[in-house]
């Protein structure tokens, strides 16, 4: 096992097109196959800086756009840290949005924000409107333009059972290409 390390699987995507139930699901099926995984999710709401965001997000605080855009970047910042010793550790972390969703906050191009706003509790948070998704869209369709990024797009109108089938696949593939790897940054 020397020289294993675990994978960084990020989903990202629209609000409400399933990210967390996926994130949940490959958890437990990783583990279940024998491997060492754990969940994160950002923003990480139970710091100081994640409880400030949360109250941006629910609508109770205002912040200047570049602040929160800060406190976004700060909460993810605290907890490389112990992300890195995890995956030192040969754990895989699947992760629910990080630093691309700092840039453009989501990726559309697997559910349509017009599907979205039909799932449950759309709306109930600051950036959950159709017009700041196509917005946000436009910027992520960008970042995939990147090649030495390793994207992989998913249809999220696919029954929960078959998407997750389609995401477990391609993460016990990365698991295997990161495992003798050196860390390296997320991007530069």
């Amino acid at each position: 096992m020397a020289g294993r390390r675990g994978a960084l699987i990020v989903l990202e995507g629209v609000d409400r097109a399933g990210k967390s139930t996926q994130c949940r699901r490959l958890v437990e099926a990783l583990r279940a196959g024998g491997h060492r995984a754990d969940l994160l999710r950002f923003p990480e709401r139970t710091t100081e800086i994640g409880q400030l965001i949360s109250s941006y997000l629910m609508k109770k605080k205002d912040l200047e756009d570049h602040t929160i855009h800060l406190l976004f970047s700060a909460n993810r910042w605290e907890h490389v840290p112990l992300m890195k010793e995890k995956l030192h550790q040969g754990i895989t972390l699947v992760v629910d949005r990080y630093a691309f969703s700092g840039v453009a906050f989501t990726s559309a191009k697997e559910l349509r924000p017009e599907e979205a706003a039909g799932r449950g509790n759309f709306g109930t948070e600051r950036y959950e409107n159709s017009s700041f998704q196509e917005k946000v869209l436009q910027s992520f369709y960008h970042l995939m333009k990147d090649e030495t990024l390793n994207w992989k797009t998913m249809d999220a109108s696919k029954t929960i059972e078959d998407l997750h089938k389609e995401i477990k696949s391609i993460a016990e593939e990365t698991i295997q290409e990161a495992q003798n790897k050196p860390l390296a940054e997320l991007w530069k």
